[in-house]
C-alpha cells in the first residue's frame, strides 16, 4: 500500500504516494513532468517557501498557504487558497468542481501550457502574496460557522477536501462543526476529522449516509 509521500523531491521523482501507480510510469506526475516542473520554477522563482501537504508541493508566503501543485490523469493545474481574492484579469481561473464556491485552479492539458502562461502565473502568485503579506482574508460569509481549530488546519493541509467543505451548504457545514464541537479533546477532533473526510468529499452532511 502506498503512502502519501513527505520529501518534496519525491513528488516530482516518484509521485504523492496516494495511489497504488506511485513511483510507476503510469504515475500521472509522470505524463505531467515537464510542465510540474515548470510551476515549480516559477513559484521558487516568485520567492515562495516550499513544502509537502498532503502529499502534494505547497508553496507558502508570510505563514498562509498560497497555491497547491496537483496531477490527474487528464491534466495538472495550480490551485490557489483564498481565491476569492484574486481578480482574475485574464479570466482562466476554472472551479474545480460545480460546488466549488470560487474558482480557484488554472488547470493545464498539455505540458507547454504553463511556459505559454508564464507571465499570467508570476502576476496571480504576486497577487496573492501580496494579500497575504498584507494579512488580507476573503469576506467572510455571514452564513458560515466558526470552526474548530483543528478542522481550519485539516482543510490548510488538504486542497481537495477544503474545496469539497467550501462547497456545501451552510447547514451541511454547520452539521460537521457541531458534531466536532462537542468532542472535548483536539485528538477526538482530529480523529472524527479523519472519519468524515470521505463523506464530505462526497457532499454529504455529518449525519447524511
Amino acid at each position: 500500500m502506498s503512502r502519501m509521500i513527505t520529501d518534496i523531491g519525491d513528488y516530482f521523482a516518484r509521485g504523492c504516494g496516494r495511489c497504488v501507480r506511485f513511483d510507476t510510469p503510469d504515475c500521472s506526475t509522470r505524463r505531467w513532468a515537464g510542465g510540474l516542473a515548470d510551476l515549480r520554477r516559477l513559484c521558487l522563482g516568485a520567492g515562495l517557501d516550499e513544502t509537502v501537504k498532503w502529499g502534494h508541493p505547497c508553496y507558502m508566503h508570510a505563514g498562509r498557504n498560497i497555491a497547491i501543485i496537483g496531477a490527474l490523469r487528464d491534466d495538472f493545474r495550480l490551485s490557489f487558497f483564498d481565491a476569492a481574492l484574486l481578480s482574475d484579469p485574464a479570466g482562466v481561473l476554472e472551479r474545480q468542481g460545480p460546488n466549488t464556491r470560487h474558482p480557484d485552479m488554472i488547470r493545464f492539458t498539455a505540458n507547454g501550457q504553463v511556459a505559454e502562461r508564464a507571465a499570467v502565473i508570476r502576476d496571480y502568485l504576486a497577487e496573492a502574496m501580496g494579500h497575504a503579506a498584507r494579512g488580507t482574508r476573503p469576506p467572510k460569509d455571514d452564513a458560515a460557522p466558526d470552526m474548530p481549530a483543528e478542522l481550519v488546519e485539516a482543510l490548510d493541509a488538504d486542497a481537495a477536501l477544503a474545496e469539497a467543505f467550501h462547497g456545501l451548504t451552510p447547514g451541511r457545514q454547520r452539521s460537521y462543526v457541531i458534531a466536532l464541537s462537542d468532542a472535548k479533546k483536539p485528538e477526538t477532533r482530529v480523529a472524527r476529522i479523519g472519519r468524515f473526510r470521505e463523506r464530505i468529499l462526497a457532499g454529504k452532511g455529518a449525519m447524511e449516509r
